[in-house]
């Protein structure tokens, strides 16, 4: 049976049974703080097992693309690992429970209209204290007592040891089912039975929930392998094409017999890992180096590694993007439409690695060496951090390389290098918890505020329903500096959410006034917080709440203008440029978008030429509410990762089309103007841009014609003239540092002139010196040279070429035994630049991007050594 067919078999099973057919959730949530990926089909659920949403299905069905990195040194090796999976699953909110999840799972598994297994090769395990489920599967299923297996809270409770060890919150037994393999038995289906809230240590500390839930899940791909009767995942039809490829691409016969031949391993590693990467790529999440984006880097440069030690030495795992495409078109037609753009991005980061590999592993290579030689069992936090910060190694894949050499890996020992360099990633996966609040109670005896601000910006006779300070329920506040926070039944007040500040103003009556710094969402729950300025305040009072209604239509300035701009980028940049990130305030905006290179000067003109004619026109701003599909059809925007209600707002601006729940004006005139301040990177594949409407724009215009004229006074010039002087005299100065620079060259630089020219800062021979276009090799020859013979001597050389500057720092032995460090010194004078860098405590370097700011980097590298000097 083909692993589309199964897929469609189950959901159209559950849907018999009464359950909703929903689509897979995204696989980046960023509505959800708690994790970095989706890692199981019930996350979508989280409120609905909780209560705190209204529920418009009680039963649910789905096929979920998830991504788990818990056992990812496991992938490739074994027949079920992955780290890019499908998980089927069904739920129950208060509805079925253990009978028929029970039943249910049988029939789909058993009856032949559907998978057709025999049930001689089916076991179960049940929770040891659980006899409820153990007795219906003895007892209605029939199921022979010698192929249950009654496990421990370890094994078969959800979370697992949560009854002894927590964490508190809701739980439950679990119930899995086994398939005979002839190589032994396979779990294809976890039954969790979320029946109870813990509640603090043992006895008795497991509280019977009022509602109880089913939550199962079932890996497609497992079930594929045994109804496909393959001995590995990656021998089902959507996985074996692709592993085939890349031993294509690799030019490596795949050969499916032996599971344990190394090539094999890493041709199955290299298939799940493009797979996973080009999942998360089509959804806006590029490598990087923190969280998220640092699992994708982790993944891509694994997988390139693999490539690398079968021998390729170019990029090749883009080329495996289609055909992912074409195995998963029949679920996940979307992904045909960014085929080109995921390729450019995986291409750029092999390209970035492969450039350092080869020195990285020869790097790691003589760490073994020295490791052997001095009978050292376990790789230096030093050494890993030196790997990662200049040859752009995952400490994970230089773990792996010493595991297969029998060495332990000094984590600690690189979390704290990473720590005292500031460069913590925040690699790590986050833990799915369920986390109670204060407002738990009224939530789920109240519906949600109602909000009214899209028509007002005040509220007469609102009721106040919850006062909530340092984190409990009181009924009465009375005026203080502390931090109280109101709950309201209906509110014009705008909560931060969706890049939108929240927004300020005053909740009042006649015995109470109470100022509003913010305003935010607690679930589905708009809340304020602020301080009562003066009287008493009670629950069930009402007030009027008052938004302060300037600042509200800054931020619908800035609000209506970035959609404007996201228009326009998406028109002279292309459809790939899409919403990264958003930040508006009162007549500002922060806009981080996916686009690979920095915007040209002439394209960022036209771009702000195109969004101040959308002003200019004064169109008019619509908004209208309806279905999600209809949305689509209307061809709204939307953003990966975020979680849409069945019913949207569409918000339309000429040819802007976006979903939106943002303020907004009435028409686009209103803005006024709109200017760009600046364009930048953020990370690797993501810029941003800063501009700024209204008020704003007006003095920003008004400080640069202040600049302008200054600057015009000063070089006595019209205004018009001030550029070309500038050029002039930047021209004049760059010739003028080239006569400099020719003292430098290779054939004429004298180590005796430079040690004689040294500036004495203390006791230190302190050298500076600027050069251009000189091969590094040759500047760390001259720093070896200059510490032979001064002695104590510091040495930067700061060498430019093709507009970046690079930093050599040297120090000598003395000096480094006094504890001074050439990584640290590099790093101060680096900023000057605009750069970074690291090393070793006598040599360090550092990349910048700034060459004028060489002479401030010079002043900071003598302050360093005057203060060191002084301690």
């Amino acid at each position: 049976m083909k692993t589309n067919e199964i897929r469609e078999k189950y959901l159209s099973f559950f849907e018999s049974k009464g359950c909703v057919r929903r689509p897979s959730d995204v696989l980046v949530p960023r509505w959800d703080p708690s994790v970095l990926f989706t890692p199981a089909g019930m996350n979508q659920f989280k409120d609905h097992f909780l209560g705190r949403c209204k529920l418009d299905f009680t039963r649910a069905t789905t096929c979920q693309k998830c991504l788990r990195t818990g056992d990812i040194d496991n992938v490739g090796r074994t027949a079920y690992h992955h780290t890019f999976f499908e998980m089927l699953g069904n739920f129950s909110f208060g509805d079925y429970f253990k009978r028929e999840a029970i039943h249910w799972a049988w029939e789909f598994l058993t009856d032949k209209k559907w998978m057709g297994i025999n049930p001689d090769l089916l076991s179960a395990t049940v929770y040891l204290d659980d006899h409820e489920a153990a007795a219906i599967w003895m007892d209605e299923i029939k199921l022979p007592k010698e192929r249950i297996q009654y496990l421990d809270e370890e094994d078969n409770f959800w979370p697992s040891m949560a009854p002894s060890q927590g964490p508190d919150g809701v739980c439950g037994p679990c119930s899995e089912i086994y398939y005979k393999t002839p190589i032994g038995e396979v779990e294809i289906w976890n039954l969790v039975f979320t029946q109870f809230n813990r509640v603090g240590n043992p006895p008795d500390n497991l509280r019977p929930l009022p509602s109880k839930n089913i939550d199962t899940g079932m890996g497609l791909e497992r079930v594929a392998s045994v109804l496909q009767g393959v001995d590995t995942n990656y021998h089902i039809d959507i996985l074996r094409p692709l592993v085939e490829a890349a031993g294509d691409i690799c030019s490596v016969k795949y050969n499916g017999e032996d599971l344990a031949e190394e090539n094999g391993r890493r041709l199955r590693r290299i298939a799940d890992h493009v797979r996973a990467c080009t999942f998360a790529i089509h959804e806006n999440v590029y490598p990087g180096n923190k969280e998220e984006k640092y699992v994708i880097r982790r993944l891509l440069r694994r997988a390139v590694l693999d490539g690398v030690q079968m021998g390729m030495k170019e990029p090749f795992l883009f080329k495996l993007v289609p055909k992912v495409a074409e195995l998963m078109k029949v679920p996940y037609p979307e992904l045909s439409e960014t085929i080109e753009r995921v390729q450019g991005i995986i291409s750029g980061e092999e390209d970035n690695f492969i450039g350092t590999i080869d020195t990285g592993l020869k790097r790691i290579e003589h760490v073994f060496d020295e490791m052997a030689n001095a009978k050292l069992a376990v790789v230096r936090g030093a050494d890993s951090f030196e790997m990662y910060q200049t040859y752009g190694f995952p400490p994970e894949l230089f773990e792996m390389m010493a595991a297969e050499k029998n060495l332990g890996f000094d984590w600690d020992g690189f979390k704290e290098e990473m720590q005292r360099h500031g460069e913590l990633s925040g690699s790590g996966e986050k833990n799915l918890l369920f986390k109670h609040d204060a407002l738990e109670s009224i939530k789920k005896g109240a519906n949600p505020p109602e909000f009214l601000g899209y028509e007002t910006t005040e509220t007469e006779g609102a009721k106040v329903l919850a006062l909530v300070k340092d984190g409990k329920l009181i009924d009465t506040a009375s005026a203080s500096d502390d931090l109280l926070t109101v709950v309201l039944d209906k509110t014009p007040f705008y909560g931060e959410k969706g890049g939108q500040v929240g927004d300020t103003g005053e909740i009042a009556n006649e015995r109470f006034v109470f100022s509003v710094a913010a305003s935010r969402y607690d679930g589905e729950f708009i809340v304020h917080d602020g301080k009562l300025e003066s009287g008493e305040v009670h629950t069930g009072d009402l007030v009027l709440a008052k938004v302060d209604a300037q600042r509200r239509l800054g931020i619908s300035r800035a609000h209506s203008a970035t959609h404007l701009l996201h228009y326009a980028l998406r028109k002279h940049l292309g459809a790939h440029a899409e919403q990264q990130g958003s930040k508006v305030d009162a007549d500002i905006l922060r806009f981080d978008f996916t686009h690979n290179k920095a915007i040209d000067r002439e394209t960022l003109i036209e771009i702000e030429k195109e969004v101040n004619g959308m002003i200019l026109d004064t169109i008019p701003v619509q908004s209208d509410s309806m279905e999600l599909e209809e949305a689509r059809k209307v061809g709204a925007m939307m953003l990966f990762g975020e979680k849409y209600p069945d019913i949207v707002r569409v918000i339309r601006m000429g040819g802007s089309k976006e979903l939106c729940g943002g303020t907004h004006l009435k028409n686009t005139g209103q803005i006024g103007f709109c200017k760009i301040v600046s364009e930048e990177s953020v990370s690797a594949g993501t810029r941003r841009i800063t501009a700024v409407t209204g008020k704003e724009a007006l003095a920003r215009i008004q400080q640069m014609d202040e600049i302008v004229s200054g600057a015009s006074g000063i070089l006595r010039v019209p205004m018009a003239e001030v550029l070309p002087r500038l050029e002039n005299m930047i021209d004049t100065l760059k010739k003028l540092r080239k006569q400099v620079e020719t003292v430098a060259r290779k054939g004429e630089m004298s180590i005796e002139s430079l040690i004689e020219a040294a500036e004495m800062i203390g006791d230190v021979k302190t050298i500076l010196w600027m050069t251009k276009d000189q091969d590094l090799n040759f500047l760390r020859e001259a720093i070896d040279q200059i510490r032979r013979k001064a002695n104590p001597a510091a040495i930067i050389f700061a060498n430019v070429q093709d507009e970046k500057v690079t930093l050599l720092a040297g120090l000598t032995r003395d000096l480094v035994e006094k504890g001074w460090n050439a990584v640290d010194w590099v790093r101060v004078v680096s900023k000057q630049i605009q750069g970074g860098g690291g090393g070793r405590p006598d040599l360090a370097q550092a990349g910048g991007k700034k060459p004028e700011g060489i002479p401030e980097a010079f002043k900071a590298a003598k302050v360093w050594i005057a203060e060191k000097n002084a301690k």
